[in-house]
């Protein structure tokens, strides 16, 4: 979820979370008992982020269940991933303060490799027993170049459009999600479906922000292409040099120019307020969006989401891994949960409560997913649709810093949602990129 998540929220929710958080400390790892002895009740702390979190609840009610000596106590849901970062960051280097189990996004799990030591290698609880329950991609992705499992995959961003039939309705676009689909086979049909839109409907936007839609292209033209964005594979910055960047950049200042982009920060108070108020038809929807569209937009706009393929082929925005601290006074037992929350039936769970679609192929096939619908979004084949994308997917680098640098090349795309010029806000992401990633 990725949700990674991917990354975001307003400052009440970060100011509550740090309380949360402090008062969490009491409970966590860092001052829990020794768990030497196996019937001694012991709490366990788990780190999440997002406003839907990860789907957990029904899942912790029944490992509680089958281990009466364990409580499970949650922390982080409803805060932003950048704040879930940099608080973990901190905790990480500290050597206290984290959760007995964590969540890392597949923006961040990078950084992680060079601070391996400072979290417990799965591999010695048996992970790697488990390496054919995940995608051969994501498993890499949650081990180091050395062969520690650090973190197990939870989810995988696999993409779609989301659109708001009425709206395209409204707009003498069609509604069919098949034919949906064939409007835009490329992002360049993409933009010209969103013109027509654009012709008919003056009140409201195509797109909800520049940010989202450059994100997923330049994951997919990575995917498709270099199979990196800002760093390549060795960790050397090469935003100047990898030519999917400089295309993705481009394709997003064209729709920009178009007048597509709705201009909102995502997960932002204003973006929340654009699901509530429809001011923006698609969005681009990796599987663990549906749960953030359907919790943003309310009931009344059930049965007005759909579902339909994205432009392209493949492609991934977000997906988080389990880790566990090694500051985490019950290793033994958080590396058993981690084991339990990311199984195929635990994955499969996640999918049914908040639609991240599972990184096991074992979940992927079961029927629970396979052939799941959505009724918010119109009974749309969602199983399908995003497993479809998933089996699409090639695998993206993503650097120690990817975020600080994608942070900075974004600001400058909303620079020029703001009417600043595409060629200098160019400019200005390679000198902020560089600057961020240093």
């Amino acid at each position: 979820m990725s949700v990674t998540l991917r990354r975001r929220r307003f400052a009440a929710i970060a100011l509550a979370s740090v309380a949360v958080l402090a008062v969490g400390a009491c409970g966590d790892s860092s001052d829990s008992k020794d768990s030497g002895n196996a019937d001694e009740p012991i709490t366990l702390v788990v780190d999440v982020f997002g406003d839907q979190g990860f789907g957990y609840e029904e899942l912790y009610k029944q490992y509680e269940a089958e281990h009466p000596n364990v409580k499970i106590q949650e922390r982080g849901k409803g805060l932003g991933l950048g704040d879930h970062n940099t608080r973990l960051t901190q905790q990480i280097t500290a050597g206290s303060g984290a959760g007995d189990v964590v969540a890392l996004e597949e923006g961040t799990i990078v950084q992680f490799y060079a601070q391996a030591d400072k979290f417990v290698n799965l591999a010695d609880h048996g992970a790697n027993d488990l390496k054919g329950n995940f995608l051969p991609w994501k498993w890499e992705q949650g081990t180091t170049p050395d062969g520690k499992v650090i973190g197990l995959g939870t989810d995988v961003g696999s993409m779609a459009l989301c659109y708001r039939s009425d709206l395209f309705k409204a707009a003498g676009l069609p509604t069919d999600r098949e034919q949906v689909g064939a409007l835009w086979p490329t992002w360049d049909a993409f933009i010209e479906t969103g013109q027509k839109f654009a012709t008919a409907d003056k009140k409201n936007k195509f797109v909800d922000s520049a940010t989202n839609f450059f994100n997923v292209v330049l994951m997919q033209t990575a995917g498709q292409g270099s199979g990196y964005t800002y760093y390549d594979k060795s960790n050397k910055l090469v935003i100047d040099s990898n030519p999917d960047v400089k295309a993705a950049y481009d394709l997003t200042t064209k729709m920009i120019a178009a007048g597509l982009s709705n201009n909102l920060q995502s997960f932002s108070n204003e973006w929340n307020a654009g699901f509530k108020n429809g001011t923006f038809a698609t969005i681009a929807c990796p599987a663990w969006m549906t749960g953030v569209i359907k919790g943003q937009a309310g009931d009344s706009a059930a049965g007005k989401w759909d579902v339909a393929k994205a432009p392209g082929n493949g492609g991934n925005w977000g997906g988080s891994f389990l880790a566990v601290p090694k500051s985490s006074k019950h290793a033994k037992e958080a590396a058993e949960l981690v084991k339990f929350l990311t199984s195929a039936k635990g994955q499969v769970e996640a999918f049914k409560k908040v639609g991240n679609l599972p990184s096991s192929p074992q979940a992927l096939a079961d029927p629970a997913v396979a052939d799941s619908t959505n009724d918010y979004f119109s009974k749309a084949p969602v199983g399908k649709i995003f497993a479809a994308g998933a089996s699409e997917l090639k695998p993206v680098y993503l650097g120690p810093k990817n975020n600080a640098v994608r942070t900075a090349v974004e600001n400058t795309l909303r620079a020029v949602e703001q009417g600043k010029s595409a060629d200098e806000q160019w400019q200005a992401a390679l000198k902020n990129g560089a600057a961020a990633g240093k």
